[in-house]
């Protein structure tokens, strides 16, 4: 590396709550990046610097942090670009901080879990488990070779054995190249809450669903297998969800990979308000008998 240096400042925190600010003059090159940066002062400066960080690749979405007061990925941002202004490091906004760089992700895995980010069957499929009536095998279909049947469906579990059968349809899912189009790029979120430091709705209504987990909705909503976007759009169409949203932008304008979750807000507000009816119907009605 070479002997040239840039100015990092890091925000600290402790668990107790008490802050400060540590400078440190760290060498860098071309190729020095800001994770790379921190990990020079955890290395050789001090070692009780604690920030997260796992693959250096911007997929993880792990190394997010604000720079100079914008949320990035450390792992894709170069020291280079701040040689005369150095860099501010600190915290992702809008997130508890545990200590110095490290936030508290649990609160954003709650809303995640909330609109169900998995497929959610259409109700024409059901996945028994493998003790199920006599472990016989529902609805196979007959032309199906014996030989393409699971070995769960064929024969049962062992004794006392409680195994998922996750049985589809004979034939699978199959889905055209313009079904994929229509939710993949939503697909990209790589979870790393940029969108979440950037949103100043957060500000304002920190119990919001936030871009991320709206866009992770729209991705399963717009996936030609799943069953789900009445359910999900319960949720959308609350006061913490989807409408919050006033289109600023800045969440499409950070992410790293692409996502554009300001249309997913959109789209989701859309169709929170066309499906208003049938999910009222739907409520009156009262469950199936």
């Amino acid at each position: 590396m070479s002997e040239e240096t840039v100015r990092l400042e890091v925000a600290r925190q402790e668990p107790d709550g008490a802050s400060r600010r540590d400078v440190f003059d760290v060498p860098f090159d071309d190729r020095t990046s800001v994770l790379d940066a921190l990990q020079w002062v955890k290395d050789h400066a001090d070692p009780t610097l604690t920030f997260r960080w796992s693959c250096k690749m911007a997929v993880c979405g792990s190394c997010g942090v604000m720079v100079n007061g914008r949320p990035v990925l450390g792992c894709e941002t170069f020291v280079r670009g701040f040689r005369t202004s150095g860099l501010v490091v600190e915290p992702l906004a809008h997130a508890e901080v545990l200590r110095d760089l490290v936030v508290d992700t649990d609160t954003f895995v709650g809303k995640l879990a909330a609109v169900k980010p998995w497929l959610v069957p259409d109700g024409a499929t059901r996945l028994p488990l493998a003790g199920d009536a006599a472990g016989v095998a529902p609805d196979v279909a007959p032309d199906v070779a014996p030989d393409v049947v699971p070995v769960a469906l064929a024969g049962g579990p062992a004794p006392g054995e409680d195994v998922l059968r996750a049985v589809g349809p004979a034939s699978g899912h199959r889905q055209t190249p313009g079904e994929l189009a229509a939710f993949k790029g939503f697909a990209e979120c790589i979870d790393c809450m940029l969108c979440y430091a950037a949103c100043p709705q957060l500000d304002l209504a920190p119990d919001f669903l936030g871009p991320a987990v709206v866009a992770t909705a729209r991705r399963w909503d717009e996936d030609s297998r799943d069953g789900g976007e009445l359910a999900r759009a319960d949720v959308l169409d609350t006061e913490f969800g989807a409408w919050p949203c006033i289109q600023v932008g800045a969440c499409t304008q950070v992410c790293p990979k692409g996502v554009d979750p300001a249309r997913a807000l959109r789209d989701a507000q859309r169709v929170a308000t066309e499906t208003w009816e049938a999910r009222q119907a739907s409520t009156e009605a009262g469950p199936a008998r």
